[in-house]
């Protein structure tokens, strides 16, 4: 069993805190850290579970801190969690910019510790159910809109929300970025609210991605297409549809209630098959903090890694870069 603490009790270290809890058979919830006091207070009533007055004192008494505090404080929390020996889950992005991510990179290697990033998409179980499906994409298309919530408008909507698709992406196309193009509007806070990025890999493929806060109402939905096959992932109501196509050889006999595509007489016909998996619940974040114990107590690589969280977060600074160029020239 691992001692864990967690830094920040908000709307989503709450969650942490109840999954943790349920988790007693892997971790031991040793206490956590808020700044605020009213929060504090109400946090240690209803969990019953010490409040730490500062973040170094609940960093000396456990072997995992879980980082859920505001972006902008991630990199001092982890700094002094990882120069303590301490493992980390950091939640995304995985801190303000690249330059802190390349800083916790070097750190973590050096001092040997396990450091996860919550891109909590990854345990999605219709992504893993869809990723078996995935090989070589040449055009992918999310949507991830969001109805208005001022709790995450300290960032740009990129950050926030289309994070979470950066990071999917980067993980199935598997290629350097080529090119990107990407506009936003900032409809109420400072920053875009609505933002749409087209990403070109060296590999050929082409991502667009449309992320927004302004909508109303939910949805996460992923299409890939790669040759004979279409790949559709709706990752709020978590299902998955595939669609693929065989060439159906001359002579071969077919079953006459198959769905077979005439695609000319020059080319052969193909039949269409339809599946629809099986997808099995999940608590995705209970998922990755299961992950990042396994990682620990058998010395392996973390299913996301910081390299991840900083692959993902330089591409996000570019798109929001591209943006701000684009809203300059109006």
């Amino acid at each position: 069993m691992l001692k864990i603490g967690v830094i920040g009790a908000g709307h989503l270290g709450k969650i942490h805190l109840t999954i943790i809890q349920k988790l007693s058979d892997r971790f031991e919830l040793v206490g956590f850290y808020d700044p605020d006091k009213e929060t504090a207070k109400s946090v240690t009533k209803k969990f019953r579970i010490k409040a730490y007055k500062s973040p170094d004192q609940l960093i000396d008494e456990v072997d995992i801190v879980d980082i859920v505090s505001p972006t902008t404080s991630h990199y001092e929390h982890a700094m002094k969690a990882i120069k303590s020996n301490t493992h980390v889950f950091i939640e995304k992005p995985i801190t303000q910019n690249h330059f802190e991510a390349e800083k916790l990179l070097k750190l973590a290697h050096e001092a040997k510790v396990k450091v996860q990033v919550g891109h909590v998409e990854r345990f999605n179980p219709a992504f893993i159910k869809a990723s078996h499906y995935i090989q070589n994409p040449l055009f992918i298309e999310t949507h991830r809109l969001a109805e208005f919530n001022p709790r995450g408008t300290d960032v740009s909507v990129v950050l926030d929300l289309m994070i979470h698709d950066i990071d999917i992406m980067l993980k199935v196309v598997g290629s350097t970025v080529k090119n990107v193009h990407a506009s936003g509007v900032n409809i109420i806070s400072d920053s875009p609210d609505i933002a749409n990025a087209r990403i070109e890999f060296n590999n050929g493929c082409v991502c667009n991605l449309t992320a927004s806060r302004m909508s109303l109402k939910s949805m996460r939905k992923t299409r890939i297409f790669q040759k004979d096959a279409y790949i559709s992932i709706d990752l709020l109501q978590k299902q998955t549809e595939i669609i693929r196509l065989k060439s159906i050889k001359a002579n071969e006999k077919i079953d006459p209630l198959a769905v077979v595509l005439d695609i000319g007489k020059k080319r052969s016909k193909k039949q269409i098959y339809f599946e629809v998996p099986e997808i099995e619940e999940n608590n995705a974040i209970s998922d990755e903090l299961e992950s990042l114990y396994h990682c620990i107590i058998n010395d392996t690589d973390p299913e996301v890694s910081i390299n991840d969280g900083l692959m993902a977060l330089e591409l996000a600074e570019l798109i929001i870069e591209k943006i701000t160029i684009n809203q300059q020239l109006i």
